[in-house]
């Protein structure tokens, strides 16, 4: 997807004076993370001759040349590396959030369900789980991999149904887990993840190229890891569910599972001597982008971190006292990470729409203060707004409607708050995913 600063409209980013230049700094953080471009960044070719991180390898000594793309980004980075590959392309897989218009026939594609698995997720496990089935060790397979490939991708194993995976992920999701203690449990429970794709595609040579949807980018976290070694146990698994008081309301098969004597592939494992992972996208890299449009823009500019978690509304707590106690103007304070929402009401929203409306008390009759939420992938919790716009007048403006903020916030319903505003974010799905941003102005 193009998106220019015009994407990034709001009520109140149209009314600001320097409404355009924070949309530009929006755009600027998402065009850093394309897809394409990430992967351009990384491998070219020259005929026969492809170089990939600057090493040469020949296209022509391999049987076939074959795709594997799974996550949000995956249409963006196989058309990209198929116009790359050329002739030297077999076949390719590809699963993807939305439906994707892929004009090569080479290109065979699944939409898989996300946050949680559907049977479409399950139809594209068995899809790559076949695919892999062929490879030989005259075979080079590239795979893609982006944020949410977890969800989109599942090939439970066996005696877990897609019925328990998705139970269990509606569980995490509710009680607030962070994804990366999501996907603890999904590598231990999965064929594909945890190592299990570069397990199924030995002894075929496997490059991973990889955006990363994680906090500090952890390969194994990345969509659970597929081709990577998972330096975590089924017991730290079990500690996960036991965290967070749920171990007696997950299904039997997961626990079951979770007790047997299979591992994951470990650090060391000989199958990773034919596999190379390679992360070409992440939170610091639009967080910097972003931060030298803002000193473009003539912002005094700091990127206060890429590794923001916990609850939307403790990080939005520390966020807004950092921005109120600068005195610093103009001034733009970035900060990357993912948060998480624990759901006790029954509103509509995600977490950074969450963060956004827990601002609005603390920024209130604030003056020429401004916080922007962001998720990199468009697409915010189950809704169609990627976060929203906080100034310190939009208390106000919403106790002008009869909203209050607090009731809102109480029932997880930031959605609909910021909808009457008019200040949702809505860039529609990018193509990519680097976890999240904020952008806190002063002005």
């Amino acid at each position: 997807m193009s998106l220019t600063f015009q994407s990034f409209d709001t009520a109140s980013l149209q009314a600001h004076k320097q409404g355009d230049a924070v949309k530009r700094i929006l755009a600027y953080a998402i065009q850093a993370v394309e897809p394409g471009a990430a992967i351009q960044r990384f491998v070219r070719r020259e005929g026969q001759n492809l170089w990939v991180n600057g090493k040469q390898l020949d296209l022509s000594s391999f049987e076939h040349v074959y795709i594997i793309a799974f996550g949000k980004a995956a249409g963006a980075m196989s058309q990209v590396m198929t116009d790359i590959l050329g002739k030297y392309l077999a076949t390719g897989w590809v699963v993807t959030k939305h439906d994707f218009s892929l004009d090569d026939s080479r290109l065979k594609l699944i939409t898989g369900g996300h946050p949680v698995p559907n049977n479409e997720s399950l139809k594209a496990g068995e899809m790559l789980v076949n695919a892999c089935s062929q490879f030989t060790v005259r075979d080079l397979v590239f795979c893609l991999i982006s944020g949410g490939g977890s969800a989109l991708v599942t090939a439970p194993y066996e005696g877990i149904s897609l019925s328990d995976m998705q139970v269990l992920t509606g569980q995490l999701l509710a009680c607030g887990a962070r994804i990366d203690e999501i996907n603890c449990l999904r590598r231990h429970l999965d064929r594909v993840k945890g190592g299990g794709l570069a397990r199924m595609a030995n002894p075929s040579r496997m490059i991973s190229l990889i955006l990363s949807d994680v906090v500090n980018s952890p390969l194994e976290a990345i969509a659970s890891g597929a081709t990577t070694p998972d330096p975590s146990t089924k017991e730290e698994a079990m500690e996960v569910l036991d965290r967070y008081q749920i171990i007696d309301q997950v299904p039997v098969a997961i626990l079951e599972h979770l007790k047997s004597g299979m591992e994951t592939p470990k650090p060391g494992d000989e199958i990773y001597d034919r596999v190379e992972n390679l992360l070409i996208a992440s939170n610091e890299i639009a967080s910097q982008a972003a931060a030298q449009q803002a000193e473009i823009e003539g912002f005094s500019t700091e990127i206060l971190g890429n590794d923001f978690q916990g609850e939307a509304t403790q990080v939005s707590a520390t966020l807004c006292r950092e921005l109120v106690l600068r005195d610093t103007r103009p001034l733009c304070l970035i900060a990357g990470g993912e948060t998480t929402v624990t759901i006790h009401g029954t509103g509509k929203g995600g977490r950074n729409q969450e963060l956004a409306l827990a601002a609005v008390s603390l920024l209130d009759d604030q003056r020429d203060l401004m916080l922007v939420t962001l998720a990199t992938d468009g697409e915010d919790g189950p809704t169609d707004a990627a976060g929203a716009v906080v100034t310190g007048d939009t208390k106000l403006r919403g106790l002008d409607l009869g909203l209050a903020d607090e009731v809102f916030l109480d029932n997880n319903d930031a959605y609909h708050y910021f909808q009457a505003l008019g200040d949702l974010l809505k860039p529609g799905p990018t193509g990519t995913n680097v976890n999240d941003l904020t952008f806190l102005f002063r002005f």
